[in-house]
């Protein structure tokens, strides 16, 4: 006698995802993450930082002022913070150091940068001084570069990426219907 609680037919849907990292763990110099849009703008980054404390030191007015300083520690904190992360890409510390959530720390790190950049600009532009109105320009060019590129770590995570190396999904399905009794 059949059980009438159960039905005369089912059907089964097994759903397999799989993720496959592929990383070099060995050091390296690869200079073709220059030519990257990332790569692009921490050199851009790195560029804007250096202008805008060049810019601050020759106005002679440093030691008097605090948005000086402050502009001073946002470029050069960013200057050297970039430009340790760059070397980190080219000779390929990231993806040997490939556990570590480079793509958010990166995220976490542009997001600030570009708020530290918008107040010390803005704080630079305000003040009385040519030397400190460029840098005023550079700096707000500079937080310009810092969104975008958090923009693109947040884009990166959101699709899963990591910050180098490969990393492929995989997705299988499987239907099985079995027949009525």
């Amino acid at each position: 006698m059949a059980d009438p609680g159960f039905p005369g037919q089912h059907t089964t849907t097994t759903t397999v995802h799989s993720t496959n990292t592929t990383v070099q763990t060995n050091i390296r110099f690869d200079p073709s993450y220059v030519r990257t849009l990332p790569g692009i703008a921490k050199c851009a980054q790195l560029l804007l930082n250096l202008l805008g404390f060049i810019c601050i030191e020759s106005s002679g007015v440093l030691a008097t002022r605090s948005r000086g300083s402050f502009f001073n520690f946002v470029a050069m904190f960013g200057f050297w913070f970039t430009g340790i992360l760059l070397a980190f890409y080219l000779f390929h510390l990231i993806e040997k150091l490939y556990r570590v959530p480079w793509l958010k720390l990166e995220f976490v790190y542009c997001c600030i940068w570009t708020g530290f950049y918008m107040i010390a600009s803005s704080l630079a532009v305000s003040y009385n001084s040519e030397a400190y109105i460029v840098a005023g320009v550079f700096g707000f060019c500079a937080m310009v570069v810092y969104g975008i590129d958090a923009f693109l770590k947040y884009k990166a995570v959101q699709n899963g990426e990591i910050a180098q190396g490969e990393r492929s999904n995989n997705k299988q399905t499987t239907t099985v219907s079995s027949p009525a009794y």
